[in-house]
């Protein structure tokens, strides 16, 4: 099969086309012919070496998220059948073949029936944002309806899912942003307010929605610092929950407050085989959410084949794209 790897760690330039001889069935996963997958930070980071410890093997297939049509289905798997439209975060990580080539082996555990209501190709941007958003909101923080809660970065792949889970679960959703361009994205969204963090700072959005008091959950998907700006947003006995915790941190204001923090790391189920089963739950979930009309994506306008991901990979680096970039199997 034809596939785009990388041979080592490096710029974008790394990436080159091969032959590779497809994955063969083995028992509990499913064979998919891979129709699009999209750029998640992992993959980037995976790329460059930073997070050389969780890359596959060399020749390297990178890529997590996939969508596509069953190919095969092993003996012991139930539920799918050649042919089915299928998503999923399925590999790109130590262990496993990644969505960048014409065929990807994946657990079948970590599956969901693509939507009913979406393009497939569009719906490969998904799966790793709109898990980390679930798990982050409604597994760690048990958001419940009534509650406030604040996403920062409100247009970010995992934000903007984020918003929109939130205000299903009947919470009060706040956010910040960067420009009154992506306020008017995060409002679209479902945010009630979107706060420009270049003009206001956390005291005074924090007073002008909550009258001082903090949101009752704090969502961070920025990291670094932003933990800080976190813990002075959040409520006395608040929660906050990260994606992006690997920095060092004074939690004098953690402690004085009360607070509860999360930390969502959302390949643990890929890297050590654990939970893997509540992947492809939660993707059912999504999935549902997008066909009753309650979930959409957020998707950058410019789309790549992937004979041309170093070029998506560079534009993706770049940070000036608005949404999910998705790359299609040409």
């Amino acid at each position: 099969m034809k596939a785009m790897v990388i041979r080592e760690f490096g710029a974008p330039e790394v990436f080159t086309q091969t032959q590779l001889q497809a994955p063969q069935l083995c028992p509990g996963h499913v064979l998919i012919n891979v129709m699009a997958t999209s750029i998640n930070p992992v993959d980037t980071k995976i790329r460059q070496g930073k997070l050389a410890a969780i890359a596959p093997d060399f020749p390297a297939v990178l890529h997590g998220d996939v969508s596509g049509s069953v190919a095969a289905v092993a003996d012991d798997v139930q539920g799918f059948a050649v042919g089915d439209k299928v998503i999923s975060c399925g590999g790109g990580v130590r262990g496993t073949g990644g969505a960048l080539a014409d065929q990807m082996l994946v657990d079948a555990r970590l599956l969901a029936p693509a939507p009913a209501k979406m393009d497939l190709a569009q719906s490969a941007a998904l799966p790793l944002v709109g898990i980390t958003a679930w798990t982050a909101l409604m597994e760690k923080a048990k958001l419940q309806a009534g509650q406030s809660v604040l996403i920062h970065g409100a247009t970010g792949g995992v934000s903007h899912i984020g918003i929109q889970l939130a205000r299903s679960r009947g919470a009060q959703v706040y956010a910040t942003c960067s420009s009154a361009e992506k306020a008017a994205i995060a409002k679209r969204l479902g945010a009630h307010e979107c706060f420009l963090y270049r003009q206001q700072n956390v005291a005074e959005y924090v007073q002008q929605a909550t009258d001082g008091k903090g949101f009752d959950v704090v969502f961070d998907t920025v990291g670094g610092d932003n933990i800080q700006q976190s813990f002075q947003a959040a409520a006395l006995n608040g929660t906050v929950v990260s994606v992006s915790t690997r920095s060092t941190q004074d939690l004098s204001l953690m402690h004085s407050k009360g607070l509860s923090l999360h930390v969502v790391f959302m390949l643990i189920p890929l890297l050590h085989n654990v939970g893997r089963a509540g992947h492809g739950e939660i993707l059912r979930q999504l999935v549902s959410l997008v066909d009753q009309g309650e979930l959409t994506l957020l998707l950058d306008k410019e789309r790549f084949g992937f004979n041309e991901v170093a070029k998506a990979h560079r534009y993706f680096e770049t940070q000036t794209a608005q949404g999910k970039v998705l790359l299609l199997n040409d």
